[in-house]
């Protein structure tokens, strides 16, 4: 690896970091060492843009942005970075830590080909390294969607994650339980489809980095006249694993849809897929009703705190002052306190029986690395796939098809 300069005194360089100080990344350099072996070099921003003009930069095929919050401040010399390495053909992978969202959403615009999290799951790096040097595959005939099959009757599980209170993890559970269920088995494994249903804050596809479109809210408009392509269309496809039915791209109101919309939508997705995940929003609406009726599995995410607590009680009372159908509900305790915390668990405890609910789940706190996971547009799975919350996920993913399996084998 050369110091400052690339020097191609003995290999090609085939790529370049590009850093404020590439020592503050050193598992980039260990990555791009194990990728590329000597054929490399690295440059400072400013330098990169003079090194882009000199013969010695026509075999490279790609740079490695890396960047963390303290380089937020220099957006426009990111931005000419990447936009002088497209105007000269070269591929731009971008490596960040700790950076906002927006200046991500910013810099991806500007034309970077990839996004790899700092620090970098293993492998991760070779991996967009390949994609970069494979050919894009031959456009579809027609544009975006998912094929379905118009006479598929597959009976699907619905199962709903209702958050009792902003920030109790109702999206985060709801997006890695449907990544989990759809690689539950290595080959053949059931089909998913994960709907967003809350219409103005709704975040699925911003914590699987998925464009919103304004198909959505033409399905959602006219849903007597929606048939199997029309959902289809509608549906946009995660790693050709997860079909995902993201929020519309505009913030709409909450009554824009009827019960009657709900119930097509919900029995479209049935009849196509194994297990169908619905995101809902913390409102109660006039459809939720619908929801929870169809449901066969009704999360309700909360944390130990008041306000958890009062918003539960009155969304139990709510539900049975209408004589619904409470007996579906499974209360998930999410930032659960850790086994050897006694004080929060007698908490917990304590709380449990004075709102008369049984705690079902406990979902430990996965701290910064599921922030970042979400703000990156990656299931945990590929983030960070030993986090102790991800496990707890898996187990709750494989126990429900446990139960599908052995409610096909009975019938």
């Amino acid at each position: 690896m050369s110091s400052v300069m690339p020097q191609p005194a003995t290999d090609a360089i085939l790529a370049c970091t590009v850093s404020r100080d590439v020592q503050n990344f050193d598992l980039l350099i260990e990555d791009m060492e194990s990728a590329l072996g000597e054929s490399w070099g690295d440059l400072g921003f400013a330098e990169s843009l003079a090194f882009f003009g000199q013969p010695e930069a026509d075999g490279m095929e790609f740079i490695a942005l890396a960047m963390d919050d303290a380089d937020e401040e220099n957006m426009p010399l990111m931005t000419e970075i990447i936009t002088q390495a497209k105007a000269r053909g070269l591929k731009v992978i971008l490596i960040a830590e700790d950076v906002t969202p927006s200046a991500l959403h910013s810099l991806l615009r500007q034309g970077a080909d990839e996004f790899v999290p700092y620090p970098l799951p293993e492998g991760e790096l070779a991996e967009a390294i390949e994609r970069l040097r494979t050919p894009p595959p031959a456009p579809a005939a027609a544009a975006g969607g998912t094929t379905l099959d118009a006479r598929a009757q597959k009976d699907g599980a619905v199962i709903v994650v209702h958050g009792l209170a902003g920030g109790t993890g109702a999206t985060t559970l709801a997006v890695n339980l449907a990544w989990e269920l759809a690689n539950i088995e290595t080959a053949g494994g059931p089909s998913v489809c994960l709907i967003d249903f809350d219409l103005q804050y709704g975040s699925v596809s911003t914590f699987l980095d998925l464009p919103r479109r304004e198909v959505v809210y033409e399905m959602l408009s006219d849903t007597e006249g929606m048939d199997e392509e029309i959902f289809g269309q509608a549906l946009l496809t995660y790693e050709e694993k997860l079909s995902v039915l993201t929020a519309p791209s505009d913030m709409l109101p909450l009554d824009l849809i009827t019960a009657e919309d709900i119930e097509r939508v919900l029995n479209m997705a049935r009849n196509q897929f194994d297990y169908v995940i619905v995101d809902m929003p913390s409102t109660l609406v006039q459809w939720s009703e619908t929801v929870l009726t169809a449901a066969h599995i009704y999360f309700a995410t909360l944390e130990l705190d008041m306000r958890s607590a009062q918003n539960t009680l009155r969304f139990k009372r709510a539900l049975q002052s209408e004589e619904l159908p409470i007996e579906k509900l499974r209360y998930v305790l999410n930032r659960a306190p850790k086994f050897t915390d006694l004080n929060a668990k007698s908490r917990v405890k304590r709380m449990a029986e004075s709102l008369a609910i049984g705690i079902d789940l406990q979902l430990p706190d996965g701290g910064k690395p599921i922030t970042q996971a979400n703000d990156h547009g990656m299931p945990l799975a590929a983030s960070a796939p030993k986090s102790p919350l991800r496990k707890e996920i898996v187990k709750l993913a494989a126990s429900i098809h446990s139960l599908r399996d052995a409610d096909a084998a009975a019938a």
